[in-house]
């Protein structure tokens, strides 16, 4: 289909990926696609057409394509929406329209995975983001009123996934953060990919703080050992600060990260492993003796 005024398509390749030049270098893999099914296709690219994911969506790392769910409404209003069965407040988008509006996803980009944008879903977190640039693209259903019928998401094997516990009027600004964690993973979108291992999340815990000139600012100093050039106390020291942050704001994430550091623990494992042979000693010795005849007086 094609798509409404206003309504940002696939970006074309730059001049040096053009198909149909022989002389021209292939590229790695094909653009990451993002569709979006919104009743508000005028939102799109916004923030996402600036700065690194603007830049590379024009040079067409990455393609953007609306599907404006209106247009497949019924009757001469072309209504997406009815009131909710049982009673209640609110409005409910329809599964006929909702499944319409799917096919022709399906049909345009065959494959994708889809996930609608609902506080009910599970979190976004890294590792999500992480999993989804490996992909693809995806398919986003941006939520309105009270909801998709449930119907719909079941027949599609829709995943839900949530940006945090709070409710927004729609789901198109959870759509952008969504597309726009997963796009800054995609190769060569961010300049300088070791940032990436850096900031948080990356390894479970939350960032340490940054700072940078000047060195003193309002009676503020920058912490001495970042400008003392000895990199293995740099690091040794943002890796507490990220430790002790992550404890004071993200209990969870210490939990978590505390307990894959105990699992991966060597010292432990070693220790685990000799108390099991000295427990194995223990049964055998005790066998042993078990089996001895009993001596006369």
């Amino acid at each position: 289909m094609t798509d409404p005024p206003g309504s940002p398509g696939p970006v074309p390749t730059t001049s040096g990926q053009t198909t149909g030049d022989e002389t021209a270098e292939p590229r790695a893999r094909t653009p990451w696609t993002a569709q979006i099914i919104t009743l508000f296709p005028e939102a799109f690219p916004g923030t996402l057409g600036l700065s690194l994911t603007g830049r590379a969506l024009a040079e067409g790392l990455w393609t953007m394509r609306t599907i404006p769910l209106r247009q497949f409404g019924t009757g001469r209003h072309r209504n997406v929406d009815d009131t909710p069965t049982g009673g209640g407040a609110g409005m409910v988008l329809r599964p006929d329209v909702m499944a319409a509006a799917l096919r022709e996803a399906e049909a345009a980009t065959p494959g994708l995975p889809v996930i609608y944008l609902s506080p009910r879903g599970a979190p976004l977190t890294q590792a999500t983001a992480r999993r989804l640039a490996a992909g693809p693209g995806v398919t986003l259903i941006s939520g309105r009123f009270e909801g998709v019928d449930q119907r719909v998401l079941d027949a599609f094997e829709v995943t839900e996934i949530s940006i945090g516990d709070y409710v927004l009027t729609g789901g198109e600004i959870a759509a952008q953060v969504l597309i726009d964690a997963t796009v800054r993973l995609i190769p060569r979108v961010l300049g300088n990919r070791e940032s990436l291992a850096e900031e948080s999340f990356s390894d479970g815990l939350l960032e340490h703080p940054q700072y940078t000139k000047p060195a003193v600012w309002e009676g503020r100093a920058t912490p001495d050992v970042l400008l003392s050039g000895n990199h293995a106390a740099i690091a040794q020291w943002r890796e507490k600060q990220a430790q002790c942050l992550t404890k004071q704001r993200r209990p969870d994430l210490w939990r978590a990260w505390t307990g894959r550091k105990a699992a991966m623990d060597p010292t432990k494992d070693r220790q685990l492993s000799g108390a099991l042979d000295q427990a194995r000693d223990r049964r055998a010795h005790r066998k042993d003796h078990s089996d001895e005849p009993d001596r006369a007086d």
